[in-house]
């Protein structure tokens, strides 16, 4: 998966040198990093890594320690209301009143972002529910709906008024597979659009399928953003285990593997022989060459990568830092 290219203009978030401290304890040490128009930027980190903090401060909920934060080309510092315009914030298990229809809950918000006269609303809002494949719930009650039907709703209401910068906590959360599904694609088509989305998940597969970039952070520190191969690549976690199935010789082509640089021991079972590899692309490739120009036949093979669960869980042990 690679990151989308640059478009002109100003990034749509750029973060400069943000601190938050709560006390003597540092939140978000010293964090820069710029996410470009048509962008879905995935943030990632253990509990307590500074997720949370480093999106208040963008959805302008609290002010950092020290630090520039720009949306849009806009100082959210010096000019906070002009920033809230052209945001979006999802907040993870956001409220909704229970005695409002859909519909109503919607145009509330819609009238609040001034959106003109009732049928230019129910336009938005309307295009709003499509846009969430939630049309068909418009007369409900907001009681009525289940938690991953609320949740699409408050994406729909975030995305009322079209705003250039999105930025959403766990909005998979609660979710089922069928909804998580409708969420990727929703937030593709306002990328597409020219929305750069920030969106943090605990569904760490997904995340990697859902965004173009991501950065990983903990203890409030950035370790690495980029594409997933270029965090992978900064994190040193390249090594992955590769699967060759060969039609015969299996014993002879498991010891040719094990002598070759950058594969570990490998392991026969039948025609099957897997081995970790920690090579580079060009010596992965070359090392295929060698076995099929060894005389050997392959029928299969297959190359299994480190998960991003696996990933975090040793940022978090401590284990593994750039």
């Amino acid at each position: 998966m690679t990151a989308s290219p640059t478009p002109p203009g100003p990034p749509a978030i750029e973060i400069s040198d943000l601190r938050v401290d709560y006390g003597d304890f540092v939140a978000v040490d010293d964090v820069s990093l710029s996410v470009p128009a048509g962008e879905v930027f995935g943030l990632v980190g253990p509990n307590g890594a500074g997720k949370t903090s480093t999106f208040r401060v963008l959805a302008t909920l609290m002010e950092p320690t020290y630090g520039e934060v720009r949306l849009a080309g806009i100082d959210i510092l010096e000019d906070p209301r002009a920033a809230r315009r052209v945001l979006g914030y999802m907040p993870d298990l956001a409220p909704v009143p229970s005695d409002l229809k859909v519909w109503e809950f919607l145009d509330l918000f819609a009238d609040a972002h001034g959106l003109g006269s009732a049928a230019a609303r129910r336009a938005c809002w309307e295009e709003a529910l499509a846009g969430v494949s939630l049309t068909d719930k418009r007369d409900a009650y907001c009681r009525a709906l289940s938690r991953g039907q609320t949740q699409r709703l408050v994406l729909a209401k975030t995305i009322l008024h079209r705003p250039r910068v999105m930025i959403l906590d766990e909005p998979a959360s609660g979710m089922d597979p069928l909804s998580r599904r409708g969420l990727r694609i929703a937030l593709r088509r306002l990328a597409d659009a020219g929305t750069a989305v920030m969106v943090s998940s605990h569904i760490l597969g997904e995340l990697a399928e859902m965004c173009t970039s991501l950065c990983v952070m903990n203890r409030g520190r950035l370790l690495a953003s980029g594409s997933v191969d270029e965090v992978r690549q900064v994190l040193g976690r390249t090594e992955r285990t590769l699967t060759v199935t060969v039609l015969e010789r299996a014993d002879e082509a498991a010891a040719w593997i094990g002598g070759q640089a950058g594969a570990g021991e490998p392991r026969v079972h039948g025609h099957r022989i897997s081995f970790r590899f920690s090579g580079s692309q060009d010596e992965q490739a070359a090392l295929i060459a060698g076995l099929v120009g060894g005389g050997f036949r392959l029928s299969s093979f297959e190359e299994q990568k480190s998960s991003f669960e696996d990933i975090l869980v040793e940022v978090a042990e401590g284990t593994l830092n750039p």
